[in-house]
């Protein structure tokens, strides 16, 4: 497979038309960057990263793994993950925001993506084996999905996106569309 901005347009296209869950995240992606850097959220709108970053499989992601992870969450403490959130959005770098987000219950490297994404959907790109795979099968990362993902796997992963995507012309948003629905075909 090869990544061409043609290929990345339709299929981020196709997302739109075909996803179910499009327009609430359209809608988190528009409001979620704003409010979570001025702390203007509530612990649902945490929570419903969380939810979204297990859910949006739509039933394929085990069942056991998805209510854990969810379950793990909820235990924090509502102030914690306010602050957390507000640290992660406001932080420097890439290492001080996943760190601040993965001492949250729940919160794994991949997990913390999905909150980067939605903090800052121009830079960052949610990161699991399905849009892993995307890349590795395009030649694009050399390497398959890690069992347990560290920081700077991720940061390999993003920089690829971010170069992927400056090569094709693209933000990060659309090519992240495109790879969740080439990897469909995984």
């Amino acid at each position: 497979m090869t990544l061409t901005r043609s290929v990345i347009e339709e299929e981020a296209a196709a997302y739109v038309e075909e996803e179910p869950l499009y327009p609430v995240e359209q809608e988190a992606i528009e409001t979620y960057p704003t409010a979570f850097a001025g702390g203007e959220f509530g612990f649902r709108d945490a929570e419903w990263v969380v939810q979204w970053y297990y859910r949006r499989y739509l039933g394929a992601y085990p069942d056991r793994e998805h209510r854990e992870g969810e379950a793990r969450f909820g235990e924090n403490e509502r102030g914690a993950v306010r602050e957390a959130v507000i640290d992660a959005a406001n932080a420097a770098d890439l290492a001080e925001r996943i760190e601040r987000l993965t001492e949250l219950e729940g919160v794994d490297v991949g997990v913390a993506s999905a909150f980067l994404q939605f903090i800052d959907p121009d830079r960052y790109v949610a990161v699991d084996g399905r849009t892993w795979g995307v890349l590795s099968r395009a030649g694009e990362l050399a390497d398959s999905y890690p069992d347990s993902l560290s920081v700077e796997e991720y940061r390999r992963f993003l920089d690829t996106c971010r170069a992927v995507a400056e090569e094709h012309g693209v933000d990060c948003w659309t090519l992240y569309r495109a790879l969740w629905r080439l990897g469909t075909e995984e």
